[in-house]
């Protein structure tokens, strides 16, 4: 049968629809700060209504989101014309679609050839900068593409723009543009002293961004943690004329501006699709959001000559990469129960796809996160995922709450062992009040934690088999698993003879450990492989460990009063004592650590920072090393850091490091230093 053609009628009314939902949006987000869409889902409808416009031209309206590159000029802000247009770009997700646009390109330029600079495209807030005789008089947002907002009180609070440029063959005037956003450390940051102080926390860091860059006080817009990249030229007065992009930028950064490092000058598109790939990999660990890349043709003559359709240059297309944000709904609240009797809330989700995968379920936190978000089962919520990070809700679009949703309930007991829940002291955590040897689900994650790789590394025991042999009754806690026989393995599911005894050969390996190894494999609550490290090396023995007080614990480097009793109250134990004790009568055995005085080692006193991708060296064990030399190992960077080894894909944090002439060192110093104190030097 064949579809029935739309009517015009029908064509008017959908095209109306799509108009006044985008409107609507738009302003949700650009003006209320309150998005109840996400980026790729607002995509779509803009897409439907350009595809149904050009298809029928005699439904184009001047009025129409196509028309307008975002939102109008906010009345408070004074109202600024664009010298030139700031306009949006095409986009581009296949090769082939890529390829279709150089091809495009070759055709209207003709013989000769080009070459593209390719560079991330940054998740943020378009910009326009003046600079007159060197000195910043006006910025403004980009508004509809034509005229945009006065925003230069705030812009000037902005440390990474600089109120005057430096150099000598600086033009008359100057437009800088480029895009506004928040680094990802400082947007964590933010939020989570936001929630410590009972205020309303960023939803993403491009809307925090541009709610920032919207306030009629500009010391708000102060305290709030922006940068900038500068990324093309507006236009210029006087003799400096560059002829292609990288010059620009090379000319900008000469000049004081930010641009992004990451730039590339490629020639063609195998070039373009390496570069992609590349970046693509490098996402998660730039430190800022993209969503892309931006392809430019790279010479300023032949950007000319191509020029622009409608509200689109030519000459610049945007690979996007696959949306890391969309919305959802919760369709039930379930609640798991870690090593410690934590009960953590987890969103089962509508499945969505998101960040390149479907996924379901989506982290909570703690039931004070609930509270803040208010969030009810029922609820539409916005959700972000990047890499392999369990998708978090970052906010409830609370508009669109169905009137039968439900209020979330404190469990009044553990969903595992049913034994009574409680929350103790001042912690925001809620746990099962039974000790692990009662409650299955603790012991099962306690299990999981003691085999896992910064543990004893039990090669072959996952989560499903831990659960069956626990749920089987072979196993009650770790030294149960050293007494486990072939013929016991080969009874359990998807077990076979081979399977079996490859386990039980990877359990007598991992007899074999560390000292620090084996404490962070007990699992002690607030210690990590880090704080075992430190005791490992201040005691030097399980049994001075097992039988110090909590004054003793406390003089361990960076062991407070809190872990300090925590580790205290483990050992006091007797569950905990005896575990240790049959362990060691299975075989867990360690060499000797010598008792090292934390002033005699070469690093006390240090603190270091690691950040991008460590490719000779996994972090974990480059972390353990430098701790054993006396170094402390933090996740930020700050006028205390010592040294910040960057490899690639460094953000933030390397750029903070710059800023404060902090000692930034590469991964082969950092191999170097080691070797050496390894070797004795």
């Amino acid at each position: 049968m064949s579809q029935a053609t739309p009517t015009s009628e029908t064509l008017v009314q959908r095209a109306t629809e799509l108009r006044e939902q985008l409107n609507y949006h738009l302003h949700r987000y650009h003006v209320l700060d309150a998005p109840e869409l996400a980026d790729a889902e607002y995509d779509a409808l803009f897409d439907e209504l350009v595809a149904l416009e050009r298809e029928h031209p005699n439904l184009q309206s001047a009025s129409s989101p196509t028309q307008r590159v975002g939102a109008p000029a906010l009345s408070q802000f004074d109202k600024v014309t664009h010298a030139r247009p700031m306009l949006s770009l095409d986009k581009a997700t296949t090769a082939e679609e890529l390829e279709q646009w150089l091809q495009r390109c070759r055709n209207r330029l003709g013989e000769g050839g080009f070459t593209l600079t390719c560079e991330p495209k940054i998740d943020g807030v378009a910009v326009a900068l003046i600079y007159e005789q060197g000195e910043l008089t006006l910025a403004a947002t980009r508004g509809d593409g034509n005229a945009g907002e006065n925003i230069l009180a705030n812009v000037r609070t902005i440390s990474s723009i600089p109120l005057s440029l430096t150099g000598d063959d600086l033009p008359a005037k100057i437009e800088v543009r480029g895009e506004i956003y928040i680094p990802l450390e400082r947007f964590e940051a933010f939020n989570a002293q936001a929630i410590a102080n009972g205020e309303k926390p960023m939803v993403n860091p491009r809307n925090g961004a541009a709610g920032s860059l919207r306030q009629l006080d500009s010391k708000i817009t102060a305290s709030r943690p922006l940068t900038m990249f500068c990324y093309s030229l507006g236009g210029s007065e006087g003799a400096w004329q560059p002829k292609t992009q990288d010059e620009v930028l090379n000319q900008f950064a000469s000049w004081g501006l930010r641009t992004n490092p990451a730039l590339e000058v490629v020639e063609d598109l195998p070039q373009c699709l390496d570069y992609i790939e590349r970046l693509e990999q490098r996402r998660d660990g730039l430190g800022y959001e993209i969503d892309g890349v931006v392809i430019k043709v790279n010479d300023l003559a032949q950007q000319q000559s191509l020029g622009a359709v409608t509200r689109k240059p030519r000459w610049a297309i945007a690979y996007k990469f696959a949306a890391q944000e969309a919305t959802s709904v919760i369709e039930d609240v379930d609640f798991q129960v870690g090593r410690t009797g934590a009960i953590t809330p987890v969103a089962r989700l509508q499945p969505t796809f998101v960040g390149g995968v479907t996924v379901t379920n989506a982290t909570l936190h703690n039931m004070d996160e609930i509270a803040r978000l208010d969030l009810h089962i029922g609820d539409r919520v916005m959700i972000r995922r990047a890499g392999d990070v369990i998708p978090q809700v970052a906010a409830v679009i609370t508009s669109q709450r169905p009137s039968n949703a439900q209020a979330v309930v404190v469990p009044a007991v553990c969903p595992s062992c049913g034994s009574a829940t409680q929350r103790i002291d001042d912690e925001v955590v809620i746990r099962c009040s039974a000790p692990r040897d009662i409650c299955p689900a603790q012991r099962k994650e306690g299990l999981k934690h003691f085999v896992s790789r910064l543990a004893l590394d039990v090669d072959g025991l996952g989560d499903k088999l831990i659960d069956q042999l626990v749920d089987q009754g072979l196993v009650s806690n770790a030294a149960d698993l050293f007494l486990l026989q072939s013929e016991q393995l080969i009874e359990l599911e998807r077990m076979g003879s081979k399977s079996a005894d490859n386990l039980l050969a990877a359990l007598q390996a991992a007899k074999q450990t560390t000292l620090p190894r084996f404490i962070y494999a007990l699992g002690i609550r607030e210690v990590g492989e880090a704080t075992a490290a430190s005791l490992a090396q201040h005691f030097g023995d399980i049994e001075r460990l097992l039988n110090a007080p909590a004054e003793s614990l406390e003089q361990v480097p960076d062991v407070g009063p809190i872990v300090a009793a925590s580790i205290h109250h483990f050992f006091a134990q007797t569950q905990q004592r005896e575990l240790v004790t049959a362990l060691q009568q299975a075989g867990v055995r360690w060499p000797d650590v010598p008792v090292v005085e934390p002033d005699s080692l070469p690093l006390t006193g240090q603190t270091w920072v690691l950040t991008g991708t460590l490719e000779a060296l996994p972090r974990s064990e480059a972390k353990r090393q430098l701790v054993e030399l006396g170094a402390k190992v933090s996740g930020s960077v700050s006028a205390k850091t010592t040294v910040v080894v960057a490899g690639p894909g460094a953000g933030s944090k390397l750029e903070k490091a710059q800023t404060l002439g902090i000692d930034v060192q590469s991964e082969e110093d950092l191999l170097d230093l080691l070797g050496r104190y390894t070797s004795g030097e």
